[in-house]
């Protein structure tokens, strides 16, 4: 039993590993990152200016980006690049619904959140698309 817990709290460290960038004042983001599956929900943004970068597994070609959010001053915006590092999404996160990628390259995918003067909250998720 001792191994596992030790285990997993290893596996946590490593799936914090996957933000380069660390987070400052204004920002503190809840963050699920598993093999084809993101979220990233942010409760109170206020006049937040940075970028943040996460490495995500996608095994597919394609992935679907649900985005909910309410910024009520400033920008927030999400890139995501391919394995090959081609940029298969921009999009304005203030735009709620959801979307699909363009087809890239399975593997190893980064996702750029992009915040200028930031105030309000957002939530989005990432997911291989079937």
């Amino acid at each position: 039993m001792r191994k596992r817990s030790i285990l997993l709290s290893l596996l946590g460290s490593v799936a914090l590993l996957g933000c380069s960038d660390s987070t400052g004042p204004g920002v503190e983001p809840e963050i699920r990152n598993i093999p084809d599956s993101f979220e990233f929900q942010v409760s109170e943004l206020s006049g937040y200016s940075s970028t943040l970068t996460y490495n995500w597994s996608n095994s597919g070609v394609a992935a679907n980006v649900n985005q909910s959010a309410a910024i009520t001053d400033g920008t927030a915006r999400l890139v995501i690049l391919d394995a090959a590092g081609n940029q298969v999404y921009s999009r304005d996160l203030t735009e709620n619904g959801t979307f699909v990628t363009t087809q890239g390259q399975a593997g190893s995918w980064k996702l750029r959140v992009v915040f200028s003067d930031a105030s309000g909250t957002l939530n989005f998720r990432v997911q291989k698309r079937p």
